[in-house]
């Protein structure tokens, strides 16, 4: 399945909740979810509204989750599976999985407003972890792990850009963050208190174990 390359507000539109997929735009009346709240489509638009089965409102919560973290269905179909595989609870283990993704972990750093712009700058080879190169957004950072800029990311408007709005950015206690030369750590694995999702993991687990 190829990645969704159209407008991402018709995606918060059509799980008919903000998820804050253009980072900061999505914080101001520009967003899309402030003047039309209804389904993309004329006709979802024009439609009257009904009440969703169980296994729409399953799907609403998975697309939910899907759309959030950028990642294809192959890709959550593998981390549920894993998840599933991991001791402990699924719904905190697939969680805690999609947090560890590389590209969102450049995001909750604050090294970008979004994670789909951070899903860039890392597959465009701008971020290393330990002292290399890593260009897949799907690679699961450790604690331990240090999470820099490379010299040539350091070049471009986005890391003057980023050095500009840090002092802004809200970073999670799971991660620690050097301001002065943007390189972040991964302290310990993300708790699942830590952790605030615009989707109900139950009802994923559900859906896949229907």
């Amino acid at each position: 399945m190829a990645r969704y390359t159209g407008a991402v507000c018709r995606l918060c539109r059509r799980t008919g909740e903000k998820l804050m997929l253009k980072g900061e735009r999505c914080a101001t009346p520009k967003c899309s979810m402030e003047r039309r709240t209804t389904p993309p489509g004329q006709r979802a638009a024009r439609a009257r509204p009904r009440k969703l089965s169980d296994h729409e409102l399953r799907l609403r919560e998975k697309q939910k989750a899907r759309y959030s973290y950028g990642v294809l269905e192959q890709q959550f179909r593998r981390l549920f599976a894993k998840a599933e595989k991991t001791p402990g609870m699924p719904v905190e283990n697939l969680t805690q999985l999609l947090e560890r993704r590389l590209d969102n972990t450049v995001y909750r750093l604050g090294f970008a407003d979004s994670r789909n712009q951070a899903r860039q700058l890392v597959r465009h080879g701008h971020i290393m972890v330990n002292e290399r190169k890593v260009d897949i957004p799907s690679f699961l950072v450790k604690p331990g792990d240090i999470i820099a800029w490379r010299e040539k990311g350091i070049k471009t408007e986005l890391y003057k850009k980023a050095l500009e709005r840090i002092d802004s950015k809200i970073i999670p206690s799971w991660l620690s963050l050097d301001k002065k030369d943007l390189s972040g750590q991964v302290l310990t694995l993300p708790a699942p208190n830590e952790i605030a999702t615009k989707f109900d993991g139950k009802m994923i687990v559900e859906y896949y174990s229907r």
